[in-house]
């Protein structure tokens, strides 16, 4: 029997099935409000995948570390950008893979979820609060799984992007299945569709992870406990008020001084 494939993320190359200039023209302005008054220049870009957020706070004037455990995203980053910075490493093991004085950090794009088990949340949240600079904004956006795992809802919207004509278009689909007790199985699928031919719909890449659907009551609670105190909670990378039907949830917290 084949073991867990170690990095999954590497079957689908998710730079291409985002629209990342008009996603980072809607979260500018909260990315900008919440660092502006960062302690200090250095911020970590947490689960940052292909790196858009890490080159678009670089621009913004930080000197940003991307971290990523996937060696394939860190690969397309490193591509898209040789001068960048990229660390390798999980995040529940950040006070080991960081030095300490950062100014601010990110983690967006649902990568929490990727952590199933509320003691791998507990190490990422204390390990990165012993990195942070006290007074340090700490960014976290996931999907809202108040909303989620209430409703039992299996599917995200369609991504269907236009491509060449001999390419055909891509289509981006995600699944859920839910196990129960907040566990899921998510399958994100990259398919070729080209109307007309004798195979119109191809699938190219999918891949099945491990997520734990947090609820907001458990992440604030953890957050609180690891040295954080929660400034905001909304409900988009936008700025509204987070509710129960939210599509997100985004909390605005800082580091608090230890003693």
């Amino acid at each position: 029997m084949n073991g867990p494939e170690p990095d999954p993320y590497g079957r689908i190359a998710y730079r291409g099935l985002i629209a990342w200039p008009e996603r980072l023209q809607r979260e500018a302005p909260l990315l900008q409000r919440v660092l502006g008054a960062a302690p200090s220049r250095r911020a970590l870009d947490l689960g940052c995948g292909s790196g858009e957020h890490t080159r678009f706070l670089t621009a913004l004037g930080f000197e940003v570390t991307g971290v990523d455990a996937s060696a394939s995203q860190l690969d397309a980053a490193r591509e898209a950008d040789p001068q960048g910075r990229y660390l390798q490493a999980e995040l529940t093991d950040l006070a080991a893979a960081l030095q300490g004085g950062q100014g601010a950090a990110i983690c967006v794009g649902n990568t929490l979820p990727h952590l199933c088990e509320e003691a791998e949340v507990q190490a990422f949240f204390s390990g990165l609060a012993g990195r942070l600079a006290p007074g340090a904004p700490f960014l976290l956006q996931l999907l809202n799984y108040d909303r989620i795992l209430a409703r039992g809802e299996r599917t995200f919207p369609l991504v269907l992007r236009p491509g060449e004509a001999a390419e055909g278009d891509t289509v981006f689909l995600r699944l859920m299945t839910h196990h129960g007790g907040g566990r899921l199985t998510f399958t994100p699928a990259h398919l070729r569709y080209r109307p007309g031919t004798a195979a119109p719909l191809e699938l190219v890449a999918a891949h099945d992870v491990a997520l734990r659907g947090w609820r907001r009551a458990e992440v604030e609670a953890l957050l609180q406990q690891a040295g954080f105190t929660v400034l905001e909670t909304l409900g988009t990378m936008t700025g509204e008020a987070w509710s129960s039907t939210s599509s997100d949830l985004v909390l605005v917290a800082e580091c608090r001084a230890r003693p």
